[in-house]
């Protein structure tokens, strides 16, 4: 009668251990984060440079500054300038989120069987994002890639001018909360689901967005 038990016990005992050691996760700790808002001018943040410093404003606020963060964030090449591939820019690997939770170990992972879902992408506070079903939605998050983490090829621009444009354009976004009007995998990913209607902050409304990106600590 003890041997059962215990045994019955042991899960329940070593999910309560993972859980308490997850909530001792600090700022300091996490590596991977969904901004908590945008940059009040659509898709337009100054570029990738003015993307990363959103990142890193955002972690400074929330006690995590002493990291180098990266925005997830692709541009297309143009003006003599080779495209930037999201996936080359967030370092290698592991990221966890605010509450110690690992959503990938490495950029395959990230880009194949992650754990990135509404309920592990959270915000620089630990707080989670509107997703489907909430109001307002707000599960796009600006990507400017493909499934793949890469940029889309010259001449098809879904980076709003390489994230320099709040009217004109189009961005690709992904889903935080992997989920879609539809029932498809393209609709369903975390970051190459559909473009944007435009590039303004009502544009990114319009379909479910709020110019919100994924944060990555390089190192």
């Amino acid at each position: 009668m003890f041997k059962m038990s215990l045994s019955r016990s042991l899960p329940a005992a070593l999910l309560a251990l993972s859980c308490s050691l997850a909530s001792q996760a600090g700022p300091a700790d996490m590596s991977f984060f969904v901004t908590s808002q945008g940059a009040g001018k659509g898709a337009d943040f100054g570029g990738l440079s003015g993307a990363d410093a959103h990142c890193q404003r955002l972690a400074d606020a929330a006690g995590a500054g002493q990291r180098t963060w990266r925005a997830y964030l692709s541009s297309t090449a143009a003006d003599g300038a080779p495209a930037i591939d999201a996936r080359d820019r967030i370092g290698a690997g592991p990221w966890q989120n605010a509450e110690g939770v690992v959503i990938a170990q490495d950029v395959a992972q990230l880009h194949g069987d992650n754990q990135l879902t509404k309920a592990t992408a959270l915000d620089e506070r630990g707080m989670p994002i509107k997703g489907r079903g909430d109001s307002p939605n707000q599960h796009d998050i600006l990507t400017g890639s493909q499934a793949d983490g890469t940029a889309f090829a010259p001449g098809e621009d879904r980076t709003c001018g390489n994230w320099t444009s709040s009217g004109e354009g189009a961005a690709q976004v992904g889903h935080h909360d992997r989920m879609g009007l539809r029932d498809d995998a393209p609709s369903r990913s975390w970051n190459s689901s559909h473009a944007s209607r435009g590039c303004s902050d009502e544009a990114l409304a319009s379909t479910g967005g709020a110019g919100l990106l994924y944060c990555f600590a390089q190192d």
